[in-house]
């Protein structure tokens, strides 16, 4: 028997875990521990421990298919290219949206936003940062200058005040997770606010129990008493910041006065006091957040506010501080990082500036690069084609399910049947693949090399295991061979995933020092490292921000309700997430035969006291309902959840959360606003 050990990067969460595939005569039969991997050490969570079982699995496709008569047959790569050349070349470039994946590789999402705006000629390029944390790279852009997380993972273990707001991070980033206990067990101070009562807020010091959507309020409040008592960081918003006075004209303002902000949030009085003073007086406090901070309609309100907080009390730039964003998707980092956007090339340069446009041109050999329009994000992509058919009318939809990860899903579905030529490139029939008109096969983060980003910013590289089953291909292949029949083979001369991120690397000034070579040590490398003889930068902001004159800025910010508040008719908040056991749209982990059997399906979450009210008892069936739709689920009562709240976890196609979730979008990110929405619970009734 051959067998061997081949070290790669977790394709599931952003906290990059590395492990070891085992491979036995071709195939990947296990995973065992890569104990010199820095991020995890050996240790891995269940879906890094089973991120094997998927890989092999009967459902994966394995040659392309194109729809005929409503139905899929198998078809030649040429056949299937030949099609999609001609169609793509029929329409015009703002006709075409491409949606680019935090699933695949930062070489192959470099490849789709070149191939978007150089070959299609097409703004529109996004992809489901949109949809988690377009709100941290508009709101930390806003305020820092960059838009990442300011710290590394390793860095949260020693932190003397671990302030975690939105995010359960012993489910959703168990490694992460481990780096709280770290900092506990060294003498810190953990505090957890969340609507439920999670394994991370079983682990707190001090847990503040709120609404989902009163972020901003909570934050003016702790701010308003930190001032009251003196405690800011006088120094550092001297010397670091500027525009202190606006944001203390609104934050000392009545209505965010502790007794107020406690009606609002439903925290205590004194637990947001004790919450202050620690963050305050602590020698080193980070605020580490997810998806329940960025996920509202005031996600990049959200956001600033943090970063206010740290800045208000001086926790940056130094070690066990920071401003952590924990990334839900393993490349969701490096999507954005290699312009997987519709306002950026790679490294964030602005598609609208004119220097950009002739830098990009000019690398990439092409007179046009639709130069100068923003495209659409994800969010408005389902809008133009449900309610404008005609305006969008081809989809090149690479790695990405938006028929489960979307809200409102009625509307996706609309807009989606609305286009005239949907490509779907993946590894499974996915519900978005079903309705596609062409289907390509694609190889798993398993079946071939690269390199993803993780949520600290650490570039790392995965390593071919196996080949892909059947006929099917790496994404870069794909784009590459698709891009030549097209006619422009000398654009995409590509041999191998290291050959693109040469390209990277020159185009993309935070990743210029990195190579392969450079990336095959375990600890791999944080951008930014623009230099061959650059170390890269574990923490941001060391003595001064990205902003051209290095200070932060303070934005005031007032507090808003949620687009969609409980009422009569729907008198209850709905708020959704992860569980440990899936990811995502479940397209993976369903399909691993060890976590489908810990959590086979979704549930509702719902107070016990709610529950007794509403006459309903523990896994019976009931019905949820918003004004976009209903499913039937079942009920799990707890005293873990805050009244009037329940949760639903959206990772489960037959009880999809996101039929239920709201569309309204953040103004400035246009990230939706799944966190928090207007629901009904119903019994079923007996035939």
């Amino acid at each position: 028997m051959d067998f061997k050990y081949v070290p790669t990067t977790c394709p599931y969460c952003g906290t990059g875990c590395g492990f070891n595939l085992v491979v036995a005569d071709g195939k990947v039969v296990g995973v065992q521990p890569w104990q010199r991997n820095p991020v995890n050490e050996g240790k891995l969570c269940p879906k890094g421990t089973y991120a094997w079982e998927f890989i092999n699995h009967p459902d994966r496709l394995t040659k392309p298919l194109i729809k005929k008569d409503g139905k899929f047959v198998e078809a030649t790569w040429d056949e299937a290219y030949k099609l999609i050349a001609q169609k793509f070349k029929s329409y015009k470039g703002d006709e075409i949206q491409c949606l680019s994946s935090a699933r695949v590789s930062n070489e192959e999402n470099y490849l789709m936003n070149k191939f978007a705006r150089a070959v299609l000629k097409t703004p529109n390029i996004d992809h489901c940062a949109r949809l988690c944390h377009a709100s941290t790279v508009v709101g930390l852009a806003g305020t820092f200058g960059s838009g990442a997380m300011t710290n590394s993972i390793e860095d949260i273990g020693e932190s003397k005040c671990v302030f975690v707001l939105g995010s359960n991070t012993f489910e959703n980033h168990p490694l992460i997770g481990r780096q709280i206990m770290l900092a506990k067990k060294r003498g810190g101070k953990v505090i957890v606010a969340d609507p439920r009562l999670t394994p991370t807020a079983k682990q707190a010091d001090l847990f503040m129990q709120f609404h989902s959507g009163t972020d901003v309020a909570i934050l003016n409040g702790l701010m308003q008493y930190i001032i009251k008592n003196g405690w800011e960081n006088k120094d550092f918003i001297k010397n670091r910041t500027k525009d202190f006075e606006k944001l203390k004209e609104v934050v000392m303002k009545p209505d965010y006065a502790l007794d107020k902000v406690s009606k609002i949030s439903g925290i205590p009085e004194d637990q947001l006091k004790t919450a202050a003073e620690w963050i305050a007086k602590a020698e080193s406090s980070n605020v580490l957040y997810s998806m329940g901070i960025t996920q509202h309609t005031t996600g990049v309100d959200n956001v600033k506010s943090v970063a206010n907080l740290q800045m208000l009390t001086g926790h940056l730039g130094k070690r066990g501080g920071g401003v952590n964003a924990l990334r839900g998707q393993n490349n969701v980092q490096g999507a954005c990082d290699m312009g997987a956007l519709p306002n950026v090339y790679s490294g964030y340069q602005a598609v609208i500036n004119p220097d950009f446009q002739k830098k990009m041109k000019e690398a990439w050999g092409v007179s046009d690069i639709a130069a100068g329009r923003v495209g659409y994000t994800v969010t408005e992509m389902v809008n133009v084609l449900a309610d404008t058919p005609g305006k969008l009318k081809c989809l090149y939809i690479m790695g990405e399910n938006p028929m489960i990860s979307d809200p409102d899903l009625h509307h996706v579905e609309k807009g989606l049947k609305n286009a005239e030529f949907i490509v779907v490139q993946d590894i499974f029939l996915t519900e978005t693949a079903q309705l596609a008109d062409v289907v390509l096969p694609a190889a798993c983060y398993a079946e071939k090399d690269g390199t993803q980003t993780s949520t600290e910013r650490r570039v790392q590289k995965w390593r071919k295991a196996q080949d892909p089953p059947g006929e099917a291909k790496p994404d870069w292949q794909i784009i590459c061979e698709l891009a030549k029949v097209m006619g422009f083979e000398k654009q995409f001369p590509f041999k191998s995933p290291e050959e693109i991120f040469t390209e990277v690397a020159k185009v993309t000034p935070s990743y210029g020092g990195m190579d392969y070579v450079r990336l095959e040590k375990p600890e791999a490398l944080h951008w930014p490292c623009p230099a061959k003889d650059h170390p890269g930068t574990p923490i941001l902001h060391k003595e001064k921000f990205a902003h051209p004159d290095g200070l932060g800025v303070f934005t005031p910010i007032e507090f808003k309700y949620p687009a969609e508040v409980p009422d009569n008719e729907f008198p209850i908040i709905l708020t959704t997430g992860r569980c440990i056991w899936h990811w995502h749209t479940g397209s993976m982990t369903r399909r691993s035969p060890d976590l489908a059997r810990e959590e086979p399906t979704g549930w509702v979450e719902i107070n016990d006291d709610d529950a007794k009210e509403w006459g309903i008892k523990d896994k019976e069936m009931i019905k949820a309902v918003t004004r976009r739709g209903e499913i039937t689920i079942g009920a799990r009562v707890t005293k873990g959840i805050k009244r009037g709240e329940v949760f639903i976890p959206f990772h489960f196609v037959e009880c999809a959360a996101n039929v239920l979730t709201n569309n309204a979008l953040d103004p400035t990110a246009k990230i939706p606003e799944f966190k928090a929405c207007a629901l009904r619970i119903e019994k079923i009734k007996e035939a």
